[in-house]
């Protein structure tokens, strides 16, 4: 079918976000703080087998990093098989999975025992509009983890004030395993993605990652702005209590790029 000039304004007519949703806009080494379309990793290509529609894995991948909070989707046991969402906090581990801290009495935990497969919806809308912001659904399984040190510190650095509950020895520690994910970053740009399709690249260890994140702790330039996370594709970052993610032009393979882009973080933007 022959895409005509009246077709294209019938589009802007009814879809006012129809415009910006097909740019192809680049701009790397920026911070994504609104619609993560504005960033550099959207780009229009063939997807595999056809699942998606004008996206590519690193939109749902820094989506993930964007928000704190999901709505978490159990089985519920009374009444038996009904969906049971939950609002709660995350924080992204080295995967990108969701990680998440809730109290052993809670229903949604009791949910989990019974049967860990779940659902996870993520969304970011800063300006309320939630329609034409991004969203995805996360399809998978949570599974218990040990508190050990790479999961507690990361996590804390994402949610500081979950400390209190570490106290109270009711809390533990569950990661997501994905299955599948349906990502919609607006119209025309949606689609299925596998686990595998997120990202194929090794994760960095605890241990990059700590001296990644001593390193910024030393640059004098930094002022008030924190690290929270750093993977191959971005770092996490806030300053006065907002979270912000900043994406790099193209995946740092080694942690001698990864520590020239976190510098290269500081000079740009942070000055």
């Amino acid at each position: 079918m022959t895409f005509t000039r009246s077709m294209l304004a019938a589009n802007v007519a009814v879809y006012p976000c129809w415009l910006h949703y097909h740019a192809i806009l680049v701009q790397p080494g920026r911070i994504a703080d609104r619609n993560p379309l504005a960033g550099p990793f959207i780009r229009r290509h063939a997807q595999p087998r056809g699942r998606a529609l004008n996206i590519d894995a690193h939109a749902p991948l820094h989506l993930l990093h964007q928000t704190a909070v999901g709505t978490l989707a159990t089985h519920a046991r009374q009444p038996h098989g009904y969906p049971y969402p939950s609002l709660l906090p995350f924080a992204p581990d080295a995967q990108h999975r969701p990680t998440i801290l809730i109290s052993r009495l809670a229903e949604h935990t009791h949910n989990l025992h019974a049967d860990p497969r779940a659902g996870f919806l993520v969304a970011h809308a800063p300006d309320g509009d939630v329609l034409n912001g991004p969203r995805a659904t996360l399809l998978g399984a949570f599974e218990q983890v040990a508190p050990e040190p790479a999961v507690v510190q990361r996590y804390l650095r994402y949610h500081p004030d979950a400390e209190r509950y570490l106290v109270l020895g009711d809390f533990t520690f569950w990661v997501m395993t994905l299955e599948r994910l349906r990502y919609i970053g607006g119209f025309g740009t949606m689609g299925w993605l596998d686990a595998d399709d997120l990202d194929p690249l090794d994760p960095l260890d605890f241990d990059e990652e700590c001296e990644l994140i001593g390193r910024f702790g030393r640059n004098p330039r930094r002022g008030a702005l924190e690290l929270l996370g750093i993977d191959r594709y971005g770092m996490d970052l806030k300053r006065d209590n907002a979270r912000e993610r900043y994406m790099f032009e193209s995946a740092q393979l080694d942690i001698e790029s990864l520590g020239a882009s976190l510098d290269d973080c500081i000079e740009r933007h942070w000055q």
